[in-house]
């Protein structure tokens, strides 16, 4: 690093954090988009649904059922951001269970799966 007075300067980070830039860079260098966002932070319905490559109106059908808590902020409604990444956890974790199922079936049958 260079200050102000142009000299250079060593600057020491955490290994963990040193990792996380390196996984930043990586990603950026692949074409991919990076977010960073607070395990505690509020996401709207647009960002939430975003995150879920879903879309709002089919999201906000997902919190009036009940299947994700929520609050509202006035008339808006806010999501949890780890609460909406155990619900992403879990409707992964029940696609690919029925994935391991369609292929074992598939296998029985011998449809070449």
């Amino acid at each position: 690093m260079i200050d102000t007075t142009g000299e250079h300067k060593t600057v020491c980070i955490p290994t963990t954090a040193f990792n996380l830039l390196i996984d930043i860079l990586s990603e950026t260098a692949q074409g991919n988009a990076v977010s960073i966002i607070p395990i505690h932070a509020e996401l709207t319905t647009q960002e939430a649904a975003d995150m879920l490559n879903i879309s709002r109106p089919y999201f906000v059908k997902l919190l009036d059922s009940g299947a994700l808590a929520f609050t509202k902020v006035g008339t808006h409604r806010r999501v949890c951001y780890q609460d909406l990444m155990a619900y992403k956890a879990n409707i992964d974790a029940e696609r690919l269970q029925a994935l391991e199922e369609l292929t074992a079936q598939a296998q029985a049958l011998n449809i070449g799966y």
